[in-house]
């Protein structure tokens, strides 16, 4: 098994060559030289162009882009409609909006589904209801027919599989809304995987995009979650998430820039798989098959020795060291796209969504990481400002004044839900009014972040979260710290963590001293059990004294 420390050693002396330049696997079936893979021409410009597209797809129309505007609208329409005259207020309110989203979702097809697993992703951004009703989403995609299938291989291959593949098993090993992969041999005797795109996505998507951004104005103010209260910006995030996963170019040479970082860091905790040095194409890609045990298979691991503690740990290491040092990091960590190998080593699958951060924005990130470090609350706001997240002229004093950032932090524990509602609502308004939007790179760095947390639960749950955040602190401290001073400006090796600050913004009293992330656990339920009954509570008031045929459009939400 590969401990923490282990981790960041190096790659083993005797390994395969392309270790120097990859966190692959110890046994490769074939070596990565990127200068002789001929689908890497062009790669670079090919990624300019696809991204040069979204303000076209997204650009402002008189009239509806097409017939698919009336459909999605009748679709949407439908659900909310269904919710305002039947749930709408009641104590199930926010589980109807999202159970009828979920289902005009899966009718309206790939892009749709797409955007519902993101938001499946989102726990601790979007609500419990909104993201465990959208993870139904991650499993009932249906496969497409496998002659489908061998017609778009032989399209991308130029001749028959058979020249190619030995063996191509017909059930796909996973189906989603963008592709679906399936295990195979080449012909050489390698066990692969192969990622199909689906035949008519490409332009499905881009319909999709043209339509959601002409409707989504007419949404602001309309989706009573607060996460989602603005549709245009929401729009454009989804739309420079998804359009890079329509080429599998891009995502076989994210696969290489992520290996590389693990390589260049000298980290042994994860591994990608290789990509093949030529069956790489805009719709096809294959790569090297690995396995090991399903993420939540916590027993399984510990019965065969692996420290599930070290795994989180060593996993959020190298994922910070991506983010912070070399600004590509994986964008979409979620259970299916992880397992763990039997070394203990985690295994990363599914590049498709990649945080890439340009120098100026990577180094407001790094601040925005040092300021919470320490609880610099105006480093913080300026390095979002900088990250796109607020408006270049934004008043970074009147900010933190307007949003309360300078006075004393708030024990959730301690408000009735009507004043912790009150208070996510505050919030909510007064960062809209600031023109404010979450920008694509730090959505991605938050989620993934959020599953990491959430890992701990069940991998990690006694582990003291302050001697964590300490270790992790020390650690870049340690190893990064002259480099991050000569960047920012600002000296890790002189800063301390400031643990009262980090108790702030976990909620927890003043002066508290060390917690698990079962203590974190107990006290987010204490708090969803109150939201819970007064939701409860409310729908049968407004049940006793209000009763639904008398409801006005304008009346309570």
């Amino acid at each position: 098994m590969v401990s923490a420390l282990e981790a960041s050693s190096g790659a083993p002396e005797d390994g395969p060559a392309d270790l120097a330049i990859g966190g692959f696997s110890d046994q490769p079936p074939w070596l990565v030289v990127p200068d002789e893979m001929p689908w890497r021409i062009g790669i670079d410009e090919r990624r300019r162009r696809t991204r040069a597209e979204v303000p076209s797809l997204l650009r402002h129309r008189r009239v509806p882009p097409g017939a698919r505007v009336a459909v999605v609208g009748s679709r949407l329409g439908l659900a909310l409609a269904g919710w305002y005259v039947t749930e709408r207020g009641g104590p199930s309110s926010r589980a109807g909006l999202s159970r009828r989203l979920r289902r005009a979702f899966e009718h309206l097809g790939p892009t749709y589904i797409k955007l519902g697993q993101i938001l499946s992703s989102g726990t601790g951004i979007f609500p419990e209801e909104l993201v465990t009703e959208f993870r139904l989403l991650r499993d009932h995609v249906p496969a497409e027919p496998f002659e489908v299938v061998r017609q778009i291989l032989a399209e991308e291959l130029g001749g028959p599989i058979e020249d190619t593949f030995s063996e191509l098993a017909e059930t796909p090993l996973a189906a989603a809304s963008i592709a679906q992969v399936h295990l195979a041999r080449l012909r050489t005797g390698e066990e692969v995987v192969v990622k199909v795109q689906r035949p008519t996505v490409a332009a499905l998507v881009r319909a999709d995009l043209a339509a959601m951004s002409w409707m989504a104005p007419a949404l602001v103010g309309r989706i009573p979650v607060a996460a989602l209260a603005n549709p245009p910006a929401l729009v454009e995030l989804f739309a420079e998430t998804i359009v890079e996963e329509l080429d599998f170019r891009l995502e076989a040479q994210n696969m290489l820039d992520v290996a590389h970082v693990l390589a260049v860091t000298h980290s042994r905790a994860l591994v990608v798989p290789r990509p093949h040095p030529e069956l790489v194409t805009r719709r096809m890609l294959v790569m090297e098959r690995l396995a090991g045990f399903a993420w939540d298979d916590v027993a399984g691991m510990r019965a065969a020795g692996i420290d599930t503690s070290e795994v989180v740990r060593a996993g959020m290491v190298a994922f910070m060291e991506g983010a912070m040092l070399f600004g590509v990091f994986h964008g979409d960590l979620h259970g299916g796209n992880l397992f763990v190998q039997p070394d203990g080593r985690v295994a990363l699958l599914d590049y498709g969504i990649t945080g890439r951060l340009e120098e100026p924005k990577r180094l407001a990130f790094l601040r925005l990481l040092l300021g919470g470090t320490v609880n610099d609350v105006r480093t913080q706001v300026a390095a979002l400002r900088d990250l796109g997240a607020l408006p270049r002229d934004t008043d970074i004093g009147q900010v933190i004044a307007d949003l309360g950032l300078d006075r004393p932090p708030i024990d959730p524990t301690q408000l009735t839900p009507e004043e912790l509602t009150g208070e996510i609502r505050d919030l909510t308004k007064a960062l809209l009014s600031y023109g404010a939007r979450l920008p694509k790179e730090l959505m991605l760095f938050v989620k993934n972040l959020l599953f990491l947390d959430g890992a701990m639960a069940t991998l990690a749950p006694d582990i003291d979260l302050f001697a964590e955040v300490t270790h992790l602190a020390e650690y870049f401290s340690r190893r990064y710290g002259e480099r991050i001073a000569r960047e920012v400006g600002i000296d890790p090796r002189r800063l301390e963590v400031d643990r009262g600050a980090l108790a702030a913004s976990l909620g927890l009293p003043e002066g508290t001293e060390a917690v698990t992330y079962r203590d974190l656990q107990e006290r987010r339920e204490l708090i969803r059990r109150r939201m819970e009954r007064a939701r409860r509570a409310g729908g049968r008031r407004r049940g006793i004294h209000l009763p639904r045929h008398d409801r006005s459009p304008g009346g309570p939400a």
